[in-house]
């Protein structure tokens, strides 16, 4: 079967969320454009364990219904040298001002990764 006919399968808001997840994963991957936010307690971590931490947002998959209940892959928690790290991808308009009027459209979305420390939620 080709993923077109299996699209055509898809109700509505599954197609919509398959759209938010190709973006999200996209975008944690670096393949696409948004903005990456580093919160203090990950910049004070210095350089290399930057490099490391957002390496470990790229690389991650670990998704389940617990940690993605909507299967939109917009959070991610892991260990880094024995601390508990989560990122987070959130959905504004195009200038940032307010929410995303659809998170499935990149067109009037900015995506908005941040990366914290778990301690700093």
């Amino acid at each position: 079967m080709n993923r077109q006919s299996e699209d055509a399968r898809l109700s509505p808001a599954q197609d919509r969320m398959q759209k938010i997840r190709t973006l999200n994963d996209s975008l944690r991957k670096g393949k696409s454009s948004g903005r990456t936010l580093l919160t203090q307690g990950i910049i004070s971590l210095g350089d290399q364990a930057v490099a490391s931490i957002l390496t470990a947002v790229h690389d991650f998959d670990a998704f389940s219904p617990d940690n993605d209940p909507y299967g939109e892959h917009d959070f991610g928690s892991f260990e880094h040298a024995g601390e508990r790290m989560f990122w987070k991808i959130e959905y504004y308009d195009s200038d940032c001002l307010s929410g995303s009027p659809d998170p499935s459209d990149p067109t009037v979305t900015t995506r908005v990764l941040t990366v914290m420390l778990a301690r700093e939620y």
